[in-house]
């Protein structure tokens, strides 16, 4: 089977983010396979106005790009290659899979 040209094809893995909760607990989330070439606003806390997820861990063969702002907007961006993961400074709240 073929792609169609400009088609993404899925990351195989998983994408790890830590978050805290509404009653204050710490906890992470997870997208397992995600979708390539396709923005993904964190759910959960993430997804709250003033709220950011932390210390993403690309489990994935794609290389992720995370952006402190909802919708994949805005100047401030980090890359993490496959494999590759950050620190509880690195906030986020969505990613693209490339």
């Amino acid at each position: 089977m073929l792609a169609a040209p400009g088609s993404a094809s899925a990351a195989t893995g998983q994408f790890r983010y830590t978050y805290t909760t509404a009653e204050g607990y710490e906890a992470v989330g997870f997208l397992n396979d995600p979708p390539g070439g396709e923005c993904i606003n964190l759910q959960g806390p993430a997804s709250e106005p003033g709220s950011v997820s932390r210390a993403p861990k690309n489990r994935t063969d794609a290389t992720a790009t995370v952006f402190l702002d909802a919708d994949c907007e805005g100047d401030i961006y980090y890359t993490l290659r496959p494999g590759a993961g950050a620190g509880d400074r690195l906030l986020l709240r969505s990613v693209v899979f490339s």
